[in-house]
C-alpha cells in the first residue's frame, strides 16, 4: 500500500464523467487499499477515483458519525438518490465542505439533507446505504466527482467568485498539479 498523489482542480479526469467499472480484481483491490491509505494521510473522509487519477466510478469514505459509528467502505459504480435540496442560503459554518483537490480551501455550500447510496463492494455484492446529515454530504461530495463535478463548480455567488479567485491565487486549474499526502505541504 502507498499514499498516491491527489490530482488538483484543472486536471482533465477531474472534469470528466468516469467509466464504469467492468471488473473487480486484484489491481482494483491494491487501488482502493492505496485509495484508504491516501485518504488517511491526506487526512479527508472520501476520495473518488479520478482525484487519484483513476477514470474509474468508485469513491472510498471513512467518517465516524456524532453517536460514534464508523462509516468505512467502498462503493464500485453507485448510484446516488437525494432528497430535494434545501432552499435558502448556505451557512458559512454549517454548511462549509472542502475538497482535496481544492486543497486548503473551503467554502459553504447547501447540499440535500438525506441520500441513499446504492452501489457494489469489493467482494462484487450490492449494499444500499441510508445517509442523512454529514455522510449525505460526503456521498455527494463524492458522487459529484464521478461525473466530473467538484464542489467548488456548485457554489454559489459570492462564494463561487471566492473559490474561482483562490484557484487563480494559486496557480491552479490546468492539467499536470498534484500533492502528495504526507509529503506535500500546501499552505492556507
Amino acid at each position: 500500500m502507498a499514499a498516491l498523489p491527489i490530482r488538483i482542480t484543472g486536471e482533465p479526469v477531474l472534469h470528466s464523467v468516469a467509466a464504469e467499472v467492468e471488473v473487480i480484481d486484484d489491481a482494483l483491490r491494491a487501488l482502493v487499499a492505496d485509495m484508504f491509505e491516501t485518504m488517511a494521510a491526506a487526512p479527508g473522509v472520501g476520495l473518488a477515483a479520478p482525484q487519484v487519477g483513476v477514470d474509474a466510478r468508485l469513491f472510498v469514505f471513512d467518517w465516524t458519525d456524532d453517536d460514534a459509528v464508523r462509516w468505512r467502505g467502498v462503493a464500485i459504480n453507485p448510484e446516488l438518490l437525494v432528497s430535494p435540496g434545501p432552499i435558502g442560503e448556505a451557512d458559512e459554518e454549517v454548511d462549509s465542505e472542502g475538497c482535496l483537490s481544492v486543497p486548503g480551501e473551503r467554502f459553504p455550500l447547501l447540499r440535500s439533507e438525506r441520500a441513499v447510496l446504492r452501489a457494489i463492494d469489493l467482494d462484487g455484492e450490492p449494499f444500499d446505504i441510508e445517509a442523512t446529515g454529514w455522510l449525505a454530504r460526503i456521498f455527494q461530495h463524492e458522487y459529484d466527482h464521478l461525473d466530473g463535478v467538484l464542489y467548488v463548480d456548485r457554489l454559489a455567488h459570492p462564494f463561487s467568485k471566492a473559490a474561482a479567485k483562490a484557484i487563480r491565487k494559486r496557480s491552479w486549474g490546468v492539467p499536470g498539479q498534484s500533492w502528495l499526502p504526507g509529503r506535500d505541504h500546501l499552505e492556507d
